[in-house]
């Protein structure tokens, strides 16, 4: 098992204890230093509160166990509206939408694809990129994320207005949500 996969292991029930999810980490080796980046999600967002909060309990847990014996940086973030898809359940939640995918390899003379997500069969990602699909290994796919689309942004947050799902505290005007549609234009 990879030392991401471990950490993970270990820190997945400290971020679901905080009522959020683990949507995924990176770990990287920099010299004598290493930075573990860890991304949380929850179904009515991620706030700075959430993001302290698990960064408390995820120093604690790591004082405690100690699987990293060298000087790193933990961060504690969103994935945000472009984000890293990391496993298979992750693709299924976001098909229909558009995602950018690099490979590891060439496949069929390209590595970067940019399309509609279609679906998963047998490992395969389903990509329609203009009027051609591919089926895409993923175990090749070195990174895919979400492609945020500001038209449809604008209209999943007056959605979530709407529906209340809007944290106490936390306000967005209709002059916000202009904004993000002049944006896009």
């Amino acid at each position: 098992m990879s030392r991401a996969a471990d950490l993970e292991n270990l820190l997945a029930p400290v971020v679901a204890a905080q009522g959020c999810e683990l949507w995924g980490l990176e770990f990287s080796i920099h010299g004598r230093h290493s930075l573990l980046r860890v991304y949380i999600d929850s179904p009515v967002g991620v706030t700075l509160e959430d993001c302290e909060r698990v960064s408390r309990q995820i120093s604690a847990v790591m004082d405690v166990e100690d699987p990293i014996a060298s000087a790193y940086t933990l961060e504690v973030s969103s994935p945000g509206l472009d984000r890293q898809l990391y496993t298979p359940a992750q693709f299924t939640r976001y098909i229909g939408r558009r995602i950018a995918v690099r490979l590891r390899a060439p496949y069929q003379g390209r590595r970067r694809f940019n399309g509609l997500l279609n679906g998963l069969e047998d490992g395969d990602l389903v990509l329609q990129v203009d009027d051609t699909e591919y089926l895409l290994p993923l175990e090749s796919v070195d990174k895919a994320n979400v492609v945020p689309v500001f038209g449809e942004l604008s209209a999943v947050a007056e959605g979530s207005l709407r529906e209340g799902s809007v944290r106490e505290g936390n306000t967005v005007e209709d002059s916000d949500l202009d904004l993000v549609a002049e944006d896009s234009d």
